[in-house]
């Protein structure tokens, strides 16, 4: 973590330096391809480590392939456990095939190491968190059901895949076209089994250096990366989203102050919004503090005014610009066992209040 966050402050060697995500899931370190990682889940949540269901809830299969082509006829399908062992057939009892017929899979194509600049290709804990969210919205009501949202930052996609089974219409953003082409990859290995029509699902560039709305665009036959600029007509859409998520955004400074120009602008464009952000504070020395600090989170906290403990603030008191509401994490149910929440996750609702 700490090199993560000096490199990210330093803006060198983003290229040469390379990280990994907690959420490995049993892969070998510096495998040169993107792998396919399933997470089976159901409705139900995962009952408490220990239970009589325990080994039943999510089953996770891993698939190894060489290139970030789909479906490679060399790929080789392994299940696994927590810590990366074989998964023997003879643990799969009669009541569990049942109640595998009811769950759902959700396959992710993502790096096991990447660049600073390609971190987007990782799968994170904060976005594993927000998925979780995001299910069990879906699960337990109609809240997230027939609307207009964007995944802001979206690096593999996971929290809008999660989403597309309900949404009306979902935009994947990101940048840059190897982290794009992911993106579509997701959406292509995802459809089928999760049910969702490809076409309400659009995986678009969103720099946030360029701000919101941005550039508009034609398709070029000749430029592969043109499918992901914008029509006039889907920005006028995107403003009409009523909610937005971000997961894992959080890195330094200056990308949080862009960030947040960004969120602010459409924010404020179009339809009433709600953001979901998780984030998962990271910890590193720092010489003006002497001491362990998590960088960045007190800029973070600094863009929005957070609401009181009963949800709610004086009208009067509130200044222009965004509020924020913490959300406890004892009440977003765990449904993907793939990772371990920890206590440096965070998650927080923001509204933006008009002037």
């Amino acid at each position: 973590r700490g090199v993560f966050s000096a490199a990210m402050e330093a803006g060198g060697g983003l290229e040469a330096e390379q990280v990994m995500s907690e959420v490995h899931l049993g892969c070998p370190p510096r495998f040169p391809g993107l792998y396919l990682s399933r997470f089976t889940f159901s409705s139900r949540p995962l009952e408490p480590p220990g239970g009589d269901d325990g080994e039943r809830s999510s089953g996770r299969e891993l698939v190894t392939s060489t290139s970030s082509s789909c479906g490679s006829p060399d790929a080789v399908a392994v299940a696994v456990d927590d810590d990366g062992d074989l998964v023997l057939d003879r643990r799969r009892r009669i009541g569990d095939r049942r109640r595998r017929s009811e769950d759902l899979v959700l396959t992710v194509q993502r790096g096991v190491t990447s660049s600073l600049r390609s971190v987007g290709l990782q799968v994170w804990k904060a976005a594993m968190l927000l998925t979780d969210f995001v299910l069990h919205k879906s699960f337990t009501s109609s809240e997230f059901d027939g609307v207009t949202a964007m995944e802001i930052g979206a690096g593999t996609g996971l929290v809008g895949l999660a989403h597309a089974r309900v949404a009306r219409r979902i935009f994947i953003t990101d940048r840059g076209t190897d982290i794009l082409d992911n993106c579509l990859a997701n959406v292509r290995l995802n459809s089928s089994m999760l049910k969702f029509d490809e076409a309400k699902v659009l995986v678009r560039e969103l720099d946030w250096k360029l701000s919101w709305p941005p550039p508009v665009g034609t398709r070029d036959a000749s430029d592969p990366s043109s499918i992901y600029l914008w029509s006039a007509s889907e920005i006028k859409e995107a403003e009409q989203a009523t909610l937005l998520f971000a997961a894992d955004v959080i890195y330094s400074d200056d990308l949080t102050d862009l960030f947040f120009d960004t969120v602010r602008q459409l924010m404020s464009s179009g339809a009433k919004k709600v953001m979901y952000l998780t984030l998962e504070k990271r910890y590193n020395f720092s010489l003006d503090e002497l001491g362990v600090v998590a960088n960045g989170y007190k800029h973070f906290r600094s863009f929005f005014t957070v609401l009181d403990g009963c949800g709610g603030q004086d009208n009067a008191t509130l200044k222009p610009g965004l509020v924020g509401e913490q959300i406890d994490l004892a009440m977003v149910p765990q449904y993907i066992r793939e990772y371990d929440r920890g206590k440096d996750l965070e998650m927080w609702k923001l509204m933006y209040w008009p002037d």
